[in-house]
């Protein structure tokens, strides 16, 4: 008989975001090339985010209901899909009609996004409380990992297979990723019990009034929201202040990927291997302030880091001298922050939820970052338009004073509180 395993659940999750690190990059690229202006562009980018705001708790929700398995695999299949009708969509050769399949395969993917959701409950059926902040971080490096190796791939497969590869190879990797999932992924609720039926809106509500698993929620959305800015106009900053042409020059595009990879390593790193003994020698509350300060610091920094761009022999523009190695430190800085947010987090947040409403208020706080992956790059673009290192400010405020409250709110939390009995009781310490 096959036994819930957290291996398996992180196979399960990092193939599934190669498959998503593939295309994502590639989503404005194409859309450009079919036409599309500034505010098409943004909306085809915004469907998936939009899509997962309101199906994440859905996800959730329905695995409470009917166990983590069968929504993994089909969440999975549906992904495979989305990844076959962008595929068709760059074979198209009337531009509207690419550009009308590209947003349907943006569509979908987001509506079947559950599978972040879905495997944070995983690992929170199978980890002990002490344990969760440490096993969450695994979500946290597949992450890292999947937009390392995705773009890479997708590099690869649009060279050799041309514009519609990168469809087609992530949507074979759904494919083995759902034979993988259905021969070894073994369900992981270990009861029955009948879980509250609540409403999509009913539901958010409840969340957000538990008392701290609310402030939980809101804390990610800030820092999903500032985090959203920062990968949206990272091209834009570097370009101007460091005067490179992305559109017309490769090396300075190739600069840009790789200052993108450099903080997915960083993020890896953390949340891979140092973010277990972080924890325990700070806990979950200690370590989310200072992830939000050390974030909040880098954002001050960014706006203001200028220098001339210096060329290699080969061609890149090489991250040397004063101003890129200050950009270096920063960026560290902005991937040490962010990595130590997500886990502790979640991990958090599970141990204060009862274990029948695992998925449904995991699903609620992915669906909160959603959201703030659709209003930040809409606010961060229009903002650094006009004044650009106003995003930056602003995201520095937010999370410094988010900093400031979360600490307050939560300096008398017991280190080892879990949920009650009942689920919507209290918690111990709250």
């Amino acid at each position: 008989m096959k036994r819930p395993s957290v291996l398996v659940i992180f196979l399960t999750v990092f193939i599934d975001l190669i498959g998503f690190g593939i295309v994502v990059p590639l989503v404005p690229l194409f859309s450009r090339q079919f036409g599309a202006h500034g505010f098409t562009i943004g909306v085809i980018i915004a469907a998936f985010s939009a899509m997962q705001f309101i199906f994440a708790p859905i996800w959730g929700r329905l695995s409470d209901r009917v166990g983590r398995r069968p929504v993994l695999l089909l969440s999975t299949l549906g992904a495979g899909l989305s990844y076959v009708l962008f595929a068709l969509s760059c074979g198209l050769a009337s531009p509207s009609a690419a550009l009308g399949l590209m947003l349907l395969s943006r569509v979908l993917a987001g509506i079947c996004g559950g599978n972040i959701t879905v495997a944070q409950a995983y690992i929170a059926d199978i980890t002990p409380p002490s344990e969760r902040s440490r096993r969450m971080g695994l979500i946290g490096m597949a992450f890292g990992l999947g937009f390392i190796f995705g773009p890479i791939l997708g590099g690869l497969s649009l060279k050799h297979f041309g514009v519609s590869g990168p469809g087609w190879t992530a949507a074979a990797l759904c494919a083995a990723n759902f034979l993988l999932a259905l021969a070894i992924l073994a369900e992981s609720r270990r009861s029955a019990a009948t879980v509250i039926p609540r409403p999509h809106l009913e539901q958010w509500l409840h969340t957000l009034r538990t008392p701290r698993v609310g402030l939980l929620v809101v804390v990610f959305f800030l820092a999903t929201f500032c985090f959203s800015c920062f990968e949206s106009t990272l091209p834009l900053l570097v370009s101007d202040n460091f005067r490179l042409d992305l559109r017309n020059d490769s090396a300075s595009a190739a600069t840009v990927v790789w200052l993108f990879a450099y903080c997915g390593v960083i993020g890896a790193v953390i949340q891979g291997g140092a973010i277990g003994r972080l924890v325990k020698r700070f806990g979950e509350s200690r370590l989310i302030t200072a992830s939000l300060v050390l974030t909040a610091a880098s954002f001050l920094a960014l706006p203001f880091i200028k220098g001339p761009p210096q060329l290699t022999l080969r061609g890149l523009v090489q991250p040397e001298g004063a101003p890129w190695l200050v950009m270096l430190l920063a960026l560290g800085l902005l991937a040490v922050g962010s990595s130590l947010t997500r886990p502790p987090l979640f991990g958090l947040l599970s141990n204060l939820t009862h274990e029948h409403e695992q998925g449904a208020n995991i699903g609620v706080a992915q669906g909160a970052g959603s959201l703030a992956r659709i209003l930040g790059p809409v606010f961060a673009t229009t903002t650094l338009h006009y004044l650009p290192p106003l995003p930056y400010l602003t995201c520095a405020v937010l999370l410094g004073g988010t900093a400031l409250v979360f600490a307050r709110k939560m300096r008398d939390l017991p280190a080892n509180a879990t949920a009650a009995a009942t689920p919507g009781e209290p918690v111990a310490g709250k």
